[in-house]
C-alpha cells in the first residue's frame, strides 16, 4: 500500500509514503496521511512518531498530473485542504514527529517537514518550494521555520533548492548521514524520546505549540488564498500545462524558462 504504518514494541510508530515515481501525492492521499500521522499520535501507547518514504524522494509535492487531469477546481481545492490537513495532522500530532528526508524535498514536503520536531536528513537531500514556477504559493510558513528570513525569501523567489547541509548549518536539520544510514539515525532520535515518560513528553509538545509565536495553521491559509486568486486569474493553469507538458518552467513573457 501507497502509505504503511508499522509499530515498535518501545512505541515507535514509522509511517511510510511510497508513491512511485517521485511521491507526488494525490489529493486522497494527503488526508490518507493526515490520518494515518493523528491516528498514532492518538493512541496512548504510541510515544513517537516517524514520517519517511521509500523511492527516488521524501516528497514531491502534489500530483500536478492529477490536478490538470480534472475539470474545474475540484481537484485544485481537494489538494489545498489535504495539504492542509496533513501539514496540521504533523504539528499538532499528540507526540513528537521525526521526518527522515531521502532526496528531494519539495513543494508540499517542505509543509510536512517544516511542521515536524526533529529533522534528519541523507547527504543527498534537498529541501525547495518551486510553487512561483507552478503558477501558486503556498509553504513559505513552514520554510521559514527551517531558514532565516532574507534566506527564505531568497529561496522563494528564486525556486532554488537548499541542501541538508545548508540546513544543518541553520539548525534546523539535526543530523545529515549518508542514506543507508537514515532510518538508523531516525529511530536512534526516536527510541531517546521514546524512553522518556510520555505523559511529560506529550504535555512537551502541546506546550511547545503554545508557544509557538506564529499560527502556522492561519498563516499558510492565507498563502492559499493568494493561490486560488492566481487559479481564478488562469496564471497557474498556464503554468501548470506548461509543466505537464514540457517539464519546464514559463518565463516573465509566458514562454519557456
Amino acid at each position: 500500500m501507497p502509505i504503511t504504518t508499522s509499530r515498535s514494541d518501545t512505541g515507535i510508530v514509522t509511517v511510510t509514503v511510497d508513491y512511485p515515481p517521485v511521491n507526488a501525492l494525490p489529493s486522497a492521499a494527503w488526508f490518507e496521511l493526515a490520518d494515518a500521522i493523528t491516528t498514532a499520535g492518538r493512541d496512548m501507547s504510541t510515544h513517537v512518531v516517524i514520517l519517511r518514504a521509500e523511492g527516488r524522494g521524501f516528497n514531491a509535492g502534489v500530483d500536478i498530473k492529477e490536478m490538470q487531469a480534472t475539470e474545474g477546481f475540484d481537484a485544485l481545492i481537494g489538494a489545498n485542504h489535504g495539504c492542509a490537513a496533513a501539514f496540521s495532522a504533523v504539528y499538532d500530532c499528540a507526540v513528537p514527529v521525526i521526518v527522515a528526508v531521502n532526496g528531494f524535498c519539495v513543494g508540499g514536503g517542505i509543509g510536512l517537514v517544516g511542521n515536524a520536531d526533529v529533522i534528519v536528513a541523507s547527504d543527498d537531500a534537498v529541501f525547495g518550494l518551486p510553487e512561483v514556477d507552478r503558477g501558486a504559493l503556498g509553504a513559505a510558513t513552514h520554510l521559514a521555520r527551517l531558514v532565516p528570513q532574507h534566506m527564505m525569501r531568497t529561496l522563494y523567489y528564486t525556486a532554488q533548492n537548499v541542501t541538508a547541509q545548508q540546513l544543518e548549518h541553520f539548525g534546523s536539520v539535526y543530523r545529515v548521514v549518508p542514506r543507508g544510514q537514515l532510518l538508523d539515525t531516525a529511530l536512534e532520535v526516536a527510541e531517546q524520546i521514546a524512553a522518556k515518560d510520555t505523559r511529560v513528553i506529550r504535555a512537551a509538545k502541546e506546550a511547545i505549540n503554545h508557544i509557538d509565536p506564529v499560527d502556522v495553521k492561519a498563516s499558510y491559509r492565507l498563502e492559499q488564498g493568494y493561490t486560488f486568486e492566481l487559479n481564478l486569474s488562469g496564471v497557474s493553469d498556464e503554468h501548470r500545462d506548461e509543466f505537464v507538458t514540457t517539464g519546464k518552467a514559463l518565463n516573465s513573457n509566458g514562454g519557456r524558462a
